[in-house]
């Protein structure tokens, strides 16, 4: 009787805490939405963010993807939990990946076929709109960094010079193999960006915990960030970023194969150094990943990765120099005006819309499960602490390390809730976390507050 009365007290005690977490994550995004209200005009329009802390605009709407939207809601807070106990690993991993593709597709539509999906990627500041102008890639490559400050008569547009040239190259190569245009762009958004809802899990269980992968499953296939995956090339890089540590995760089990596993990850983990300078923070997940289990991935891991950025080099593109041109170029538009004081913890709030109340509630879960040993030599503690960390708060922690490495460099002021969708998919996997007597409960406010969002707000992407 009294194991069982301490039980029920701890029970408690955990779910008040998560409550706790959730109420405080739930003011930080009311108090980022409200205090440019009070400020006023003049100093809300150096947000430069109409909906701030959310990049868009205050437009209650609805569209012919609401009733399929809340159809795949209910669908996965009702099923969702029960499947992933149930199904076999494989058809778990692919039901996940298309039940994030169609509710990333539903929400997208709720803005209609045009506005919330085909047309978003064709705007002058986007990739897609110098396509177009790309006839000898190797010119491309080699002139690439000289167009990257602005004011120039060839200036790269916005989203080109903000980001390495493999991002530009992968819609050019879209278009060059007939799948031009944006509604085929969108797709591939789509389809490699919810393919993280797999990678996710499937890296979990490689570290060595299949009841914590398939706990995490149904929070991914219904994840808030599904609403800017859709249609934004971050969603792509999200996909990209999450498949390299997950190939990672399967090297460092260090059976047969894990060579050739940590080479291609490290591929992958180049290309997305090419695809976004950003990218290069996914370093702490890999990092996270080698402490787990073993260290002897590092090399050939590395070895891919290098071998792609060399590759790059070779044909006239230096990561380095474009890198340090695209700060200068960042300060040389409104991020210059945009006040830090609000978008340093504005883009927390941005990214809990993203990530959900349910991750901010298994955030003490996290903590708690890291395990976090004292400044001791790494060989006293590191054996003992491999058998019992938990590998889902710990590829969590990574996310959430990488965002607030990333919040405190001053380079990313506003649209975060797109910009740091490769560390937000990490970050959800904290929810494995969530007890299961109250997995439903918080389904349903992940896909409340992802329905509210996109229904009140006309979001950019």
């Amino acid at each position: 009787m009294a194991n069982a009365s301490a039980t029920r007290v701890a029970r408690y005690f955990s779910t008040r805490v998560d409550g706790y977490c959730a109420l405080a994550a739930f003011l930080l995004v009311l108090a980022a939405f409200l205090i440019p209200r009070i400020e006023g005009k003049p100093w809300r329009d150096r947000l430069y963010a109409g909906a701030a802390p959310i990049f868009g605009g205050w437009l209650p709407h609805i569209g012919w993807g609401t009733i399929p939207a809340v159809a795949i809601a209910a669908a996965v807070v009702r099923f969702g939990p029960d499947l992933a106990r149930r199904l076999s690993w494989g058809r778990l991993l692919f039901a996940t990946w298309a039940a994030a593709a169609a509710w990333a597709l539903a929400l997208a539509m709720v803005d209609g076929w045009r506005r919330g999906f085909a047309n978003r990627l064709t705007t002058r500041d986007e990739y897609l709109h110098e396509v177009g102008g790309v006839h000898d890639i190797g010119a491309v490559l080699r002139g690439f960094s000289g167009r990257i400050l602005d004011f120039q008569p060839d200036s790269w547009t916005t989203h080109v010079s903000g980001h390495p040239p493999g991002a530009l190259l992968v819609f050019v190569l879209l278009d060059r193999i007939g799948l031009g245009g944006g509604a085929w762009a969108g797709v591939l958004c789509l389809l490699v960006g919810t393919s993280a809802a797999a990678a996710v899990p499937f890296a979990i269980r490689a570290l060595g915990s299949e009841h914590r992968a398939r706990a995490a499953t149904p929070f991914l296939a219904l994840m808030p960030a599904a609403i800017w995956i859709a249609v934004s090339a971050d969603g792509l890089f999200a996909g990209v970023g999450a498949w390299a540590v997950a190939l990672l995760a399967v090297a460092t089990r260090l059976g047969r194969g894990w060579i050739v596993a940590a080479f291609a990850s490290g591929l992958l983990f180049g290309f997305a150094l090419v695809l976004s300078y950003g990218l290069v923070l996914l370093a702490v997940a890999a990092a996270a990943v080698l402490l787990a289990r073993s260290f002897r991935p590092a090399l050939p891991a590395l070895a891919g990765a290098l071998a792609v950025v060399a590759a790059f080099a070779a044909a006239g593109f230096w990561w380095l120099t474009g890198y340090h041109l695209v700060v200068e170029r960042y300060y040389q538009g409104i991020a210059s005006e945009r006040p830090y004081s609000y978008w340093v913890w504005g883009n927390l709030a941005a990214t809990v819309c993203a990530v959900g109340l349910a991750t901010a509630a298994a955030s003490c879960r996290m903590l708690v499960e890291l395990e976090i040993q004292p400044l001791r030599p790494l060989r006293d503690w590191l054996p003992r602490w491999r058998s019992h960390v938990d590998p889902a708060a710990l590829v969590a922690a990574a996310g959430v390390a990488a965002i607030l490495i990333a919040d405190i460099s001053g380079l990313s002021k506003a649209e975060t809730e797109r910009i740091w969708l490769p560390f937000d998919v990490w970050a959800l996997a904290a929810t494995a976390l969530l007890p299961r007597h109250s997995t439903r409960f918080w389904l349903g406010v992940q896909a409340a507050g992802a329905l509210l969002i996109n229904h009140l707000i006309l979001t950019n992407w």
